[in-house]
């Protein structure tokens, strides 16, 4: 799986992306990811890339010409399953979405920065916008990270187990049962007898009991 960032800000995604599960998806050649400097068709030899807002009012706006000249050079050899925009005003991000993108070859996301794009590359490229909550950012980097993470751990071969992902929050609707890890009793709270037992059927019963009644208290929503 390919998936292309389009940043402003390179450097703030570098680290996100470089540790732990998409670090090793990235080693096994499972998920390649490319961080694409939009300055690289920039207006001018000042790298400008932004401009102010038609109507007025406060923040500027990215133009046109560099994104739709950096998306049309991008995908000259391939075009993208998905171009996706994150914005605070896109669908809210979830395991649905995460699992759908996952089983697309080559993506681009979309980083806003300032007030955001201007609206006609949304209107003429992007397949998919997308939020990761009702609050606002300084950029879409992190966001991206976000998705770019979610999506990443999906790819088959990725994590070690791959049935850690099937238990996963969201997967079914419901939230993950509560976990637990020796010692077996800490400071005089005890891990349930069900998961002690060995028994699967047992284990896996008191596991969809307790992802059942997790859900129906912290987001009953969920259930509709």
């Amino acid at each position: 799986m390919q998936i292309d960032i389009l940043t402003v800000v390179p450097d703030l995604l570098a680290s996100p992306l470089s540790h732990s599960i998409i670090k090793r998806a990235r080693e096994k050649n499972l998920l390649q990811i490319n961080i694409i400097h939009l300055r690289d068709w920039a207006l001018n030899k000042y790298g400008q890339v932004d401009d102010y807002q038609f109507g007025g009012g406060a923040g500027m706006v990215m133009r046109c010409e560099p994104l739709a000249n950096a998306i049309d050079d991008l995908q000259k050899e391939q075009p993208y399953d998905e171009i996706i925009y994150v914005t605070p005003d896109g669908k809210q991000h979830n395991q649905q979405i995460a699992n759908e993108l996952s089983l697309k070859e080559k993506i681009l996301i979309i980083c806003g920065h300032y007030k955001g794009i201007d609206q006609r590359i949304r209107d003429l490229y992007v397949t998919k916008e997308i939020s990761i909550g009702d609050y606002v950012l300084s950029g879409g980097e992190l966001a991206a990270a976000v998705i770019v993470d979610s999506v990443g751990r999906l790819i088959p071969g990725v994590l070690g187990d791959e049935t850690s992902a099937l238990s996963d929050s969201f997967q079914d609707n419901l939230l993950a049962p509560p976990v637990y890890t020796r010692p077996a009793e800490f400071r005089g709270l005890k891990v349930p007898d069900e998961l002690m037992t060995g028994n699967p059927k047992i284990i896996d019963a008191w596991r969809d009991e307790q992802a059942l009644k997790r859900t129906e208290e912290r987001r009953p929503d969920l259930l509709q």
